[in-house]
This record gives structure tokens, sequence and C-alpha cells, in this order.
């Protein structure tokens, strides 16, 4: 096991620059993750990690030794790969015991490490098979046991999950956590779905267009993210963001987006240091379960609005709502609302919570106000 630093990362290709100063600290035994849309640049990332590509700039140690330029042979690292990577005219014995071939163990610590990593994944009962005998949840399996057999002091893992079906990636997800924090191994996972990222990791790290903008834990990167991007990559239903204008309203601050405006809190506003901000415009977001309908919010104003489109999701109802040219989206407990679920186009009110508005840059798209600015670490953590 060993910690991972990574200092100032760059990788280019001709003129187009794939990952652009990347700078993180991983401790021993964390799980972090790499998450990102398609082509962000964290798989490259992971590669220049692996020695599978060799950095432009910039500096990798594991466990205190510097490998930026080593061969992936002489870094120690088990991996496991989008498509698995399994030689296909071997047994599923031959496939995770190959690591430990080519490292010329005997065939009786060979056979105990493959047996041991094998009860530990549940693969007992497939050894003798081949790979194109098995099921895609079996293929994993036996992909992360040739990773774990290594004893490596980093593992990394490329999307491991994306071939399997919604109800096997949600059995995964609890088990390779387990498998994890069981092992104890520094472990890095890259992922496009923010799902996997937020159940799993200890920390994320948040990439796009090669850049890395925040690297915190779920709950911090859920709601207090660095930036736009982050704020409505992360959370399903996204964030609502519009367009709007500070300025002075009866009470105080307001957020004004044309269709209607939102108070904002005079502590939040002071705990933000907006008082000289009028004038200035932003973007305004609020998470879909922090708008509440009328019928539950009778301490908020409310905005009149139509509905557009109920989604009745079992558990919970999403309500897509339309007042002017602003659309909002609204996710709220069914046991609350299921008397509000009516025909599209009916009219209906909603009231939003000062403390959970967030406010954007209009140029930058950086967090100039945060959601929860008067809301204690206990608060929030509840």
């Amino acid at each position: 096991m060993a910690d991972l630093l990574i200092r100032d990362l760059v990788k280019r290709f001709g003129g187009f620059t794939a990952v652009d100063g990347v700078d993180i600290s991983v401790g021993d035994g964390e799980f972090v993750f790499l998450l990102g849309p398609s082509g962000c640049g964290k798989t490259t990332t992971l590669r220049m990690i692996a020695g599978l590509e060799m950095p432009t700039g910039g500096r990798i140690e594991i466990g205190g030794r510097n490998v930026t330029y080593l061969r992936p042979r002489y870094r120690n690292v088990g991996m496991v790969f989008q498509d698995y990577g399994l030689y296909a005219h071997m047994t599923v014995f031959g496939n995770i015991a190959y690591p430990l071939k080519v490292r010329r163990m005997s065939r009786d610590v060979i056979a105990q490490k493959v047996r041991a990593v094998a009860q530990t994944m549940r693969i007992v009962d497939v050894l003798d098979r081949m790979p194109d005998q098995l099921a895609a949840g079996q293929l994993q399996r036996v992909a992360i046991a040739r990773m774990l057999v290594r004893d490596a002091d980093i593992f990394l893992m490329d999307e491991p999950m994306s071939h399997l079906d919604a109800q096997l990636r949600g059995h995964m997800r609890a088990e390779l956590r387990h498998i994890q924090k069981e092992i104890g191994t520094t472990t890095i996972f890259v992922t496009h779905d923010q799902l996997e990222a937020m159940t799993m990791a200890d920390r994320i790290i948040v990439m796009n267009d090669g850049k890395m903008l925040q690297f915190a834990t779920p709950l911090e990167i859920f709601e207090r993210p660095a930036d736009e991007f982050v704020a409505t990559f992360v959370g399903e239903p996204q964030m609502n963001v519009m367009n709007a204008t500070l300025r002075r309203g009866e009470g105080g601050l307001v957020a004004d987006v044309g269709a209607f405006v939102v108070p904002l809190d005079a502590d939040w506003t002071r705990a933000n240091a907006l008082g000289d901000q009028e004038g200035k415009e932003v973007r305004l977001g609020i998470r879909p379960e922090h708008i509440r309908l009328a019928a539950v919010a009778d301490a908020l104003r409310p905005v009149e609005v139509e509905l557009y489109s109920f989604e009745p999701t079992g558990p919970e109802n999403i309500f897509v709502l339309r007042t002017g040219d602003v659309e909002l989206t609204t996710r709220n407990p069914t046991a609350e609302t299921v008397a509000l679920a009516r025909d599209e186009g009916s009219p209906m009110a909603i009231g939003f919570d000062p403390r959970w508005i967030y406010l954007f840059d209009a140029q930058t798209g950086r967090t100039i106000a945060q959601a929860a600015a008067s809301v204690s670490e206990e608060e929030l953590a509840a």
C-alpha cells in the first residue's frame, strides 16, 4: 500500500492539451474517483499514473518514489480496464494467475493466492471456465481478482462497471466499496457516472477540458461546488441554473430572474459578502430538492408557475415547471406532493429557501456565493 502524489501533471498530443496541471495528494488507503464527461482527460490521467502514457510535464510519486517516467512493470500498480482485458485463450485461473507467473512465483504460491482472491470475489466455481463462458458480472469479478492478486501498491480502475446493467451495477458498487475498504489499498477509479462517484468515493476529482476543477469529499462537492460546471454535473436531476441580476428589493438584496425575483436571506447575504454586489450579473442556481411546491412551502414567498410535465418515480415526484421563459425542475417526496399531481398546463406555485441558493459568476462560472452559508457544518452533514 502507498500514497500517491501528483504535481502539475500535463499531457499534450501535438497541439492538443489533454491534461492540464492536475495536482493532487491521495492518502494511503483512500478510494478516490476521477469524475467527468467523456474526453475530459480522466482516463489519460489514469494511464499516466499506470505508466501507459508518459507525461509531457509534471511529477508522479507512488509511496514517495518518483515513477514519472518508469515503465508500468516497475510501478507495482494493478489495473482493471474498461473492456476487462482478459486473455480469451486462458481459463479464469490462468487469467488471475498470469501476473504471478510473470513474477516467476512457485506453482503452490500461485495456486494459494489465486484461490484466496477467488474466494474474496466469489468466483471459485468458475476457475476452470473460459472467459466466453461467463456473464458480464462474472467477467468483471475475474478482472478485479486479477488486479487484487498482485498485492500492488495502488489499484487503478478505468470504468470497470460500464458494461453492466443497472441492477448489477448497484450491487457491485456496494461490493467494490466493501472490498476496497477491507483490503485497504489506495485506489483510483475513473468514471463518468456521478452516482458511482458519490456513493463509493472517499474523495472525488472533478475534471473538465483537461483541468481539475475540484478535489473534495462527495458531500462537499454536492453542497459546496467550486463552479457552475461542478454544480450541474453532480446531482440528478441536475441543478436549475438561470441568468439573474442582483438588486435591492423591499426586504434587502434579491436575484431578479426576469420572470420572478428570489429574495436572498440577510444572514446568507452577509455571510457571502454580497452587500456591495448590487447590479452584478450572475447565474443563479438551486437544486430541484430545494424548490418546494406551495402546499409544502407555506413559509416561503410563492412564485406562480405552470406545470409542464409530471414524473412519478415512486418515492419522489419530479415536476417540470415553466414561468415566462424559465423552466424549473423540482424533486419532492411523494408523500408531500401526491395531491399536487395534476394535468399539464395546471397553475401551481413554488417557493425557494434562500439558504440553499447558489450564485455563479456570469463570466467565469466560479462560485461567488455558496448554498447553506448560514447553516452549520453539523446541519449540513445531517
